[in-house]
C-alpha cells in the first residue's frame, strides 16, 4: 500500500521550474505568428501544417542560444521529414497498413538520429506525431504549399528561439559543441531503443487498422511516448501521465466543439474559425509551461491542440474524434508500456534519450 501511494505521489509531483514562462511564451509567439497570418489570408485549413513546423521551438528550450539553434534545426528535419511524408501519403491517398509501415520504420530513424544528436525533448515523438495527423486528413491544394507553410513556421520559430542572442550578442565558447558520437554500449542501447519504437508503432498501429478504426496514428503516437523514459519506472509514469492527461484535454475539446449552449462556438457565432485559432495558440502556451514540469498536465492542453488544428483543416464529427482519441491513446500509451517492460536496455548501458 505504501508503494502504491509513493507512486500516485510520484505522478502528481511538479518538476522545478526552470524560465518556463520565458519558453512557453517563446512557443506562443511560434505558433501564434504564422497560425495569425493564415487566418488573415482565409487559410485556416492550412493552420494545421503551421502549427507542426512551430512546434520546433518546444527543443532546446534551456540551452545556449548557439545549441539551441543546432538543436532547433535538427529538429525542424524530424518534424518537417514527418510533415513531408504524411502529405505525400495522404496526397496519394495511402493509409490503414502502409501508414502503419512508414511510421514504424521513421519511428526507429527519428530514434536513431534523435539520440545521435541529443534532441531535448528527447525522441522523434513530434515527427512520428506530424506524419500520421497530415497523413490522415485530405491535403489542401496545391500540396507543397502546405510543406512550405511547415518550413516557414520552423524557420519563424528558429528566429523566434535566436532572438534573444541578438539582444544580448553574448556567444558562449564551446556550448554548440557536437553530442560525443555513438560507441560501444551506447550504440547498442540506441539500436535497442530504436528496436523498441518500431515495435510499438507497428504494434499499436496494427491494433488501431485491425479493429477498424479511423485514426489508427492517435495509437501509433501514444505508443511512443512511454519510449522516452530514462527508465522502467519513468517510462510507466509518462504512460499514465499520457492516459489521463489526454482524457481531461478531451473534456475541454467537448467543452470546445460539442454543441452545447456554453461552448465559445456558439457564444461567438460567426467567427468559430478565429476562437479555434486563438485557442491553439493559448493552449500551446499553457502546453509549454508544463511541459518539463508535468507531463500529464501538459497533455490536458496539448490534445485540445492537436484536435483543434485537425479540426480547422478538416472537419469531422467531434463525438467520434473524441471517442477514438480516447481509446487509440488507451491502447498505444498500453502497447507502449508493454514494449518497455518487454525489450529492456541494459541498467549498465546509459540511456540515450528519446
Amino acid at each position: 500500500m505504501q508503494s502504491l501511494l509513493g507512486h500516485v505521489r510520484v505522478l502528481q509531483r511538479l518538476g522545478p521550474a526552470n524560465r518556463d514562462r520565458a519558453s512557453a511564451l517563446r512557443v506562443a509567439v511560434s505558433v501564434a505568428g504564422p497560425s495569425l497570418a493564415l487566418l488573415a489570408a482565409g487559410r485556416p485549413d492550412l493552420i494545421v501544417y503551421a502549427v507542426f513546423g512551430a512546434l520546433t521551438g518546444m527543443y532546446g528550450r534551456s540551452e545556449p542560444h548557439q545549441l539551441r539553434l543546432r538543436h532547433q534545426l535538427q529538429a525542424a528535419l524530424v518534424l518537417l521529414g514527418g510533415l513531408g511524408v504524411g502529405v505525400l501519403l495522404s496526397v496519394h491517398q495511402l493509409h490503414s497498413w502502409t501508414l502503419v509501415a512508414v511510421e514504424s520504420v521513421l519511428a526507429a530513424a527519428g530514434s536513431l538520429f534523435a539520440d545521435k544528436v541529443g534532441l531535448k525533448p528527447n525522441g522523434p515523438f513530434f515527427g512520428i506525431l506530424a506524419l500520421g495527423a497530415c497523413a490522415s486528413i485530405p491535403t489542401p491544394g496545391p500540396w507543397p504549399l502546405a510543406v512550405l507553410v511547415g518550413a516557414g513556421s520552423a524557420a519563424f520559430s528558429i528566429a523566434v528561439g535566436f532572438g534573444g542572442w541578438v539582444r544580448g550578442r553574448v556567444w558562449e565558447r564551446g556550448a554548440d559543441r557536437e553530442v560525443p558520437p555513438l560507441r560501444g554500449m551506447r550504440r547498442r542501447a540506441a539500436w535497442i531503443h530504436a528496436a523498441r519504437y518500431f515495435a510499438a508503432v507497428a504494434a499499436a498501429g496494427s491494433i488501431g487498422v485491425g479493429s477498424g478504426s479511423g485514426h489508427p496514428h492517435w495509437a501509433m503516437a501514444a505508443a511512443a511516448v512511454p519510449l522516452a523514459g530514462a527508465d522502467l519506472p519513468s517510462s510507466v509514469y509518462r504512460g499514465v501521465h499520457r492516459i489521463v492527461g489526454t482524457l481531461l484535454g478531451l473534456v475541454v475539446v467537448a467543452a470546445v466543439l460539442f454543441p452545447w449552449a456554453g461552448s465559445p462556438l456558439r457564444l461567438l457565432p460567426g467567427h468559430e474559425t478565429a476562437v479555434l485559432a486563438v485557442l491553439v495558440i493559448v493552449l500551446q502556451f499553457t502546453t509549454e509551461l508544463f511541459m518539463a514540469r508535468h507531463y500529464g498536465l501538459a497533455m490536458v492542453s496539448f490534445t485540445p491542440v492537436i484536435l483543434l488544428v485537425t479540426q480547422l483543416a478538416f472537419p469531422a464529427d467531434p463525438h467520434l474524434l473524441v471517442a477514438e482519441r480516447a481509446v487509440e491513446t488507451l491502447v498505444g500509451a498500453c502497447t507502449g508500456i508493454a514494449v518497455v517492460v518487454l525489450i529492456r536496455r541494459r541498467p549498465s548501458a546509459a540511456a540515450p534519450g528519446g
